[in-house]
């Protein structure tokens, strides 16, 4: 197991399971995504990348909003292409670690998410949002169209309502957010947590390797033809079909009772 730091800017909790929390607490700045809090979200994803016991990872974060996204104080400040370039980067290399994690991971969405903070959401594998939840591409209002964020985006929404939220940067409640794919689930605020705890106990049902497979499969897949991305699915599947939970699968299917997979 390995240790998980937390910080001022970054609490991190796991429980006996394996469900860790990530909690954004940077509130009285929206929880934006600077160069330090975008750090201890690099080094807390790349120790838990390497962390066997891991079952779900949970991003979550404190105050009213999820995340505003970038810092525009802090990019006005420092007008240069450089910095620029590797504040991207660094976020950039964030959200891919969140896709490469072989566990399912979850947005716990409290509130507004914009621009970086709505790549952020869009980013993660799953996403229940409370009903006052707020999402918005908003960086066009203020002359920076939503470049970063349209790649996770683009991907998981349709295309004309995910450049609708490019184009106007106007926001969307979470019933649309719900409607147009970006989030699952949408519960009222009170009910955000067990509506988490619900979900990852559906996760945790579930053999870790088939998920981790099944994930990887997904992201690679997306990215492929459609000949190459069958061919891949079905290499996939013939391997995952090797594993110990697939043949226990099989055989409990067969012998019509519950799997016994080790959790």
């Amino acid at each position: 197991m390995t240790s998980i730091p937390s910080n001022d800017l970054l609490c991190a909790t796991r429980d006996a399971r394996g469900v860790v929390t990530l909690t954004l607490n940077d509130p009285g700045r929206f929880n934006a995504l600077g160069a330090e809090l975008l750090q201890a979200l690099q080094q807390t994803l790349d120790g838990l990348a390497a962390d066997d016991t891991l079952r779900v990872l949970v991003v979550s974060a404190e105050g009213r909003a999820f995340c505003a996204g970038h810092n525009l104080k802090d990019m006005a400040a420092h007008p240069d292409l450089a910095w620029y370039q590797q504040l991207f980067a660094q976020c950039s290399r964030v959200m891919l670690s969140l896709t490469r994690l072989p566990v399912p991971v979850i947005a716990r969405v409290q509130g507004m998410a914009t621009a970086a903070g709505c790549q952020l959401v869009a980013q993660c594998d799953l996403a229940v949002a409370a009903d006052t939840a707020r999402f918005a591409t908003s960086g066009i209002h203020y002359g920076l169209f939503c470049a970063t964020p349209s790649v996770p985006l683009l991907r998981a929404m349709p295309f004309k309502p995910a450049m609708e939220m490019l184009f106007t940067g106007d926001f969307i409640d979470a019933p649309t957010a719900l409607q147009w794919g970006l989030v699952n689930q949408v519960v009222a605020p009170e009910a955000l947590d067990d509506a988490i705890e619900a979900l990852v106990q559906r996760l945790l049902d579930k053999p870790r390797e088939s998920l981790a497979m099944g994930k990887a499969l997904v992201y690679r897949q997306r990215e492929l033809g459609l000949e190459a991305a069958y061919q891949l699915a079905g290499q996939t599947m013939a391997v995952n079909m090797m594993q110990p939970a697939a043949q226990e699968g099989a055989r409990a299917f067969a012998e019509k009772r519950t799997p016994e997979w080790k959790r």
